[in-house]
């Protein structure tokens, strides 16, 4: 793997054996400096305790926090994402500024907005033009603490619009030239891409400089790097030679414990210098 790509953990899906809030801590135990997180709450609109608990979890572990997705529904049911929901827009509208508290306080600046299955009782036309309206609003929203609003491709679900690279940065467009919102960029999932078909090779190429966020889990089996056939190597290096220089979130199910499907990232290479003194 690329020698000087920064690597965090996500903790949504890794370190699944603790508590939600013991997770933190266990990544930096691990010998990580920073983690991430999906929507960290059981609702949309979690109450203020709930929140500063979460808070304090990360803060109290000494890691940083890079990136957090915006309340997407269900995901265990299959929910993909409330962006382009007219049902529930609003929630995510309030998960919004709960995100942008967060992001204040931990100085977390890159927050995925899942786009949302198709549902039956709305056109897609409708709600994508209720995607763009939203995500307009987000962007606007994190720009007040310098965060960036991440679109993701994503494999699974097959009501999930967006599933190729070109997708994502189709929406990534209109949002800009509609809002002229700057600050909205691609979360480039290689195992996602991959598994849906995705010329990888291709995508990282033609959109390197749109990536805002990469996560890594090897294929089949959304496992550790080096179970499975991708070579996820080669496409970190082709980033980083083509300019990413942010992070690489380690989002794969651990084949066996979490502690030990990090032995394919020596401990030297997880921890990136930082500042977490929030």
């Amino acid at each position: 793997m690329s020698h000087s790509l920064r690597y965090d953990v996500n903790c949504s899906i890794l370190f699944t054996e603790l508590p939600l809030l013991e997770r933190p801590a266990a990544a930096a135990a691990a010998g990580f400096s920073a983690v991430e997180f999906w929507w960290p709450f059981d609702k949309a609109v979690p109450d203020g305790p709930a929140v500063d608990a979460f808070v304090s979890a990360v803060r109290d572990a000494g890691v940083a926090l890079v990136g957090l997705n915006f309340a997407a529904g269900d995901m265990p049911g299959g929910d993909r994402g409330l962006v382009s929901w007219p049902d529930r827009s609003i929630e995510f509208r309030e998960s919004v500024h709960v995100l942008v508290e967060i992001g204040e306080q931990l100085a977390c600046t890159a927050f995925n907005a899942l786009y949302g299955n198709r549902v039956d009782d709305a056109l897609p036309v409708q709600q994508d033009e209720l995607a763009l309206t939203n995500l307009a609003f987000a962007a606007e929203a994190v720009a007040s603490i310098g965060g960036t609003v991440l679109i993701e491709p994503i494999s699974g679900s097959p009501r999930y619009p967006l599933l190729m690279a070109d997708d994502a940065v189709a929406v990534i467009d209109k949002v800009r030239a509609d809002s002229g919102a700057t600050n909205i960029a691609l979360l480039a999932d290689l195992y996602h891409l991959a598994v849906n078909g995705d010329d990888v090779d291709a995508a990282i190429a033609a959109h390197v400089g749109r990536v805002g966020h990469v996560q890594i889990a090897d294929a089949p089996g959304r496992n550790e790097p080096g179970t499975g056939e991708l070579p996820l190597e080669r496409q970190l290096a082709a980033l980083e030679s083509g300019g990413y220089a942010g992070w690489v979130g380690l989002e794969y199910k651990p084949s066996t414990t979490t502690a030990a499907s990090l032995d394919w990232l020596p401990r030297e290479r997880r921890t990136a210098a930082l500042d977490v003194t929030h």
